[in-house]
């Protein structure tokens, strides 16, 4: 009888150990809270039409525009919103989303990509085979954000924004950035 209790005492302690790491790496309560945020983001005008990386035109008063947007497609998680890429008329950068709904979720960050966007269960995975640059952690899955893209990162070749879960290396949802203009990739 006592061998019986050591061997379900240690059963118990396994147990109550793995539902801890469990709970720990899937942060199931995740799934059912939402974090929102309302940012106050800057309003934009129609772009020139010179690609993301180039000076703001000249010959009138600076105006923020919008350099390249796109709609978010679902992955891991049913995701909606529109990111955009926009020059301040200060000459800063920033990504903003706009209208994002999204899971809750460990360690979502804002990620832009130089990969393509797929749709569904193919798109899940592709975002850190090529070049990334993270903006920073998701401030809030449920509403409007804007996060600040240093002068030193070059946007030639980026060209979708991910909301990626750096626990699980997985996107819970991407967008594509179609130039504004042209309605192609930015330059």
């Amino acid at each position: 009888m006592g061998r019986r209790r050591v061997v379900l005492s240690v059963v118990a302690v396994v147990a109550v150990a793995g539902l801890g790491v469990s709970l720990y790496l899937f942060q199931p309560w995740r799934l059912v809270t939402d974090r929102e945020v309302r940012e106050a983001l800057p309003s934009v005008t129609e772009p020139p039409t010179a690609g993301p990386s180039a000076p703001p035109a000249t010959g009138g008063p600076a105006a923020d525009v919008v350099l390249a947007a796109g709609d978010f497609v679902t992955h891991e998680h049913d995701t909606s919103g529109r990111a955009q890429l926009v020059r301040l008329a200060d000459g800063r950068r920033q990504l903003l989303l706009r209208g994002l709904n999204t899971s809750d979720g460990p360690d979502l960050r804002v990620w832009l990509t130089d990969r393509k966007v797929l749709p569904g269960r193919a798109g899940w995975q592709v975002f850190d085979d090529g070049r990334w640059v993270e903006l920073g952690r998701l401030k809030g899955n449920i509403g409007d954000q804007a996060y600040d893209i240093p002068a030193s990162v070059d946007l030639d070749g980026l060209r979708s924004v991910s909301i990626w879960c750096q626990r699980f290396a997985v996107s819970f949802g991407a967008a594509p950035l179609a130039a504004a203009v042209t309605g192609s990739a930015p330059a």
